[in-house]
């Protein structure tokens, strides 16, 4: 029997334009939680891609259990117990959960022992035990399309289970969840490692790491740069070695130096479709040169607010003035033309056109007007040279730079190109929410970098953030929201994050 449950040596990988894997070797110990730490871009994904039968590689052997073995496809990686929860999760919207996870397994039965049938009650039996013995806390006949996010994972998890994968592949799984639901995540993990399941994290998120793995290897543009017992490792040394660079773990903001009101909100009420009021008489406003942050728990209204204010949700009353104009009831390019950039909370459905190119997506605010276009015809030399720019800037990486569709891109990398597109727009009002979502911690650095400066040029900037400790590090002023209300507006540097989180928690004396 090998030592190794896992064990991928040699391997290489090539997409057109990019080496995705660079002669990489690792060996993963049954029953460890094992974590590939590497920027956006930097091969984690594929590497475990190819684990999961998703990829072959171009060179190398993939071991399981010291036996050398070949994928084709994913079925034949979960036939040897191997599972993955991707960072976009693979789940029919309009599926029971039940029927999502034995989707490809079903239960056939036969009648009479001629017709089939699948045998759901036994199904759903079968799931919600799996569910209680995990924690994992789903009900087997909800629909995908009703469950927030967090669900939605767990039933990601429950179908590995289900499966009865020894080998639990997590990509990114983090990304999407607001802290009480990561420390749930990081708690089931703990679980299923007790359980004797070998768990692989692919993620970018050293202090998850350092609370949950046992080892980390550590990439960098391919190549694999050091293997590291995470109890022997600091956080600064996992951070340089994964950048390649010493990175600072600290925000360094300039003494606030605040202008004129340039975004005014009145008593604004927005309801979601279902006609309910998710923001209620919420007012407050923006200085030139202020950085205005919401905190709260995901939910309570805050994306609301930033949708509304950008346009792409009315409001049901209240008013919105921009520099003294009132854009209460303006188009989302008005908008845009007075001075409004918004980076917002759903990149893929909201930020980019993911069959676009990268150059198609940088130039999207600006393609109608000169020198991008000219009568109606779009001059593709200057998108080209203008996205080249922005590429460049904003360490935006990609296999066939302009040329690359943007689907192909890293999640992180596709928020890297919304950010910098915004910036770029020298805008009088910047609408942030999740700036740093699914960025590593170069790339955060690189981004809060990026928020400051504008800052400093006098915009005027709305932060909504899930991530406390970024409000606390780089707000000048926080408004705390619960259940579509304003708790509270304070001045940051008289706030501490305790009494922050007590207000997110709907206590209204701190």
């Amino acid at each position: 029997m090998s030592e190794y449950i896992v064990e991928m040596r040699h391997i290489t990988k090539y997409f057109p334009g990019i080496t995705a894997n660079d002669d990489v070797s690792i060996a993963i110990r049954k029953g460890e939680v094992y974590a590939l730490l590497g920027e956006n871009g930097a091969g984690k994904s594929t590497l475990m891609s190819m684990l999961f039968g998703m990829y072959e590689p171009d060179r190398g052997e993939i071991l399981i259990d010291g036996r050398p073995v070949v994928f084709h496809s994913s079925n034949d990686a979960a036939a040897l117990s191997i599972g993955m929860v991707h960072q976009h999760f693979t789940l029919v919207e309009n599926y029971t959960v039940a029927e999502n996870i034995v989707l490809g397994k079903e239960p056939v039965k036969r009648r009479f022992g001629l017709l089939p049938w699948v045998d759901m009650a036994q199904a759903n039996q079968e799931i919600n035990a799996l569910s209680q013995k995990y924690g994992l806390a789903v009900n087997a006949t909800d629909r995908i399309e009703d469950l927030p996010v967090s669900a939605r994972q767990r039933v990601e998890i429950l179908k590995m289970l289900y499966r009865r994968a020894e080998i639990m592949i997590f990509d990114e799984p983090t990304a999407v969840l607001t802290p009480q639901e990561i420390e749930a995540l990081l708690k089931i993990i703990e679980d299923l490692r007790s359980d004797g399941k070998t768990i692989i994290l692919i993620t970018h998120k050293i202090r998850e790491i350092k609370q949950t793995a046992d080892r980390c290897a550590i990439l960098r543009a391919g190549r694999l740069i050091d293997v590291r017992n995470v109890a022997e490792t600091s956080i600064q040394e996992m951070a340089d070695l994964m950048v390649g660079r010493r990175v600072s773990l600290e925000t360094h903001k300039s003494p606030s130096s605040f202008g004129d009101t340039v975004l005014c909100v009145e008593h604004l009420t927005v309801k979601n479709e279902q006609r309910f009021d998710v923001v209620r008489d919420v007012s407050f406003s923006i200085r030139a040169g202020e950085i205005f942050a919401i905190a709260g728990v995901s939910g309570n209204g805050q994306t609301e607010i930033a949708d509304a204010i950008a346009g792409l949700m009315n409001a049901a009353a209240g008013t919105i003035r921009l520099n003294g104009s009132d854009i209460t009831r303006a188009s989302i390019r008005e908008r845009a033309s007075s001075g409004v950039a918004y980076v917002p909370e759903d990149r893929q459905k909201t930020g980019v056109v993911l069959d676009f190119t990268l150059q198609e997506n940088l130039s999207l605010r600006k393609y109608h007007r000169p020198p991008f276009s000219e009568h109606g015809v779009i001059h593709r030399d200057q998108v080209r040279k203008y996205a080249q720019t922005l590429i460049e800037r904003y360490d935006i990486r990609s296999g066939q730079g302009p040329d690359t569709c943007v689907r192909s891109m890293s999640g992180g990398n596709q928020q890297k190109a919304i950010v910098g597109r915004e910036i770029e727009e020298a805008a009088a009002l910047i609408i942030f929410v999740q700036p740093t979502r699914g960025l590593d911690i170069g790339a955060i650095e690189h981004v809060q970098a990026h928020i400051l400066k504008e800052r400093d040029r006098g915009a005027a900037i709305l932060l909504i953030s899930l991530e406390l400790d970024e409000i606390m590090a780089l707000a000048d002023t926080i408004g705390v929201i619960y259940r579509g209300e304003l708790q509270t507006i304070a001045p940051a540097d008289g706030m501490t994050a305790n009494e922050v989180g007590r207000y997110m928690m709907g206590v209204k004396e701190a």
